[in-house]
């Protein structure tokens, strides 16, 4: 019998993948968890085979709970909705066993699982392709993506210069170079694409 935890926050989707994956005569679900800090927990609690996890959780990510649960005797299947390269590169450096998306039809969950606890590693083919044609490494420097940060957290210009003891100006200066590289028109989309690439720490 295939034991498995799964994590997901959405309480009904929770409970569909559950019935779901009860329904397959080798399986059963020995745990849920509302995210990443639970599904650990529930890890070291019951030792189960697999556990399948969702990324954008409350508190502690799937992805944060896969690089906590790295060495252990569980495999991680992380489910998602997000197709993102820096997900996925930071999920494989996580040493996770599958990544799969939720659009996938039902039946590749429980094939998926199988092949996972016999060994395979099952990354979606479209998340492998974009991979391999789209470079994931961060290109603006340190103090850039200090910049960036700081933008994230809402702060002005002026205060990011107060806070890194810049002028404005040099301030002003960064945020071009960051819009320049990451080929954006403003801050939000240059906060977004840097999320979505999986470059915030």
């Amino acid at each position: 019998m295939i034991r498995i935890i799964i994590a997901e926050d959405q309480k009904m989707l929770l409970g569909a993948l559950a019935a779901l994956i009860d329904l397959e005569e080798d399986m059963e679900v020995v745990g849920r968890a509302g995210n990443g800090e639970e599904a650990v927990n529930l890890v070291k609690l019951h030792n189960p085979d697999v556990c399948i996890m969702d990324i954008e959780m409350p508190g502690s990510s799937g992805l944060e709970a896969a690089e906590q649960l790295k060495g252990l005797d569980c495999k991680v299947i992380i489910l998602t909705t997000f197709a993102r390269a820096g997900y996925f590169d930071r999920a494989v450096k996580a040493g996770v066993d599958g990544y799969l998306l939720k659009d996938s039809p039902s039946e590749e969950l429980s094939s998926s699982i199988r092949s996972v606890v016999s060994g395979r590693r099952i990354y979606a083919s479209e998340l492998v392709d974009e991979a391999y044609n789209t470079s994931s490494e961060n290109p603006l420097t340190d103090r850039e993506s200090e910049v960036l940060v700081l933008m994230a957290d809402g702060k002005s210009t002026k205060e990011i210069a107060g806070q890194l003891f810049l002028t404005t100006g040099t301030v002003r200066n960064y945020i071009s170079a960051i819009l320049d590289k990451l080929e954006v028109s403003n801050r939000i989309e240059a906060i977004t694409r840097f999320k979505e690439k999986g470059w915030f720490k």
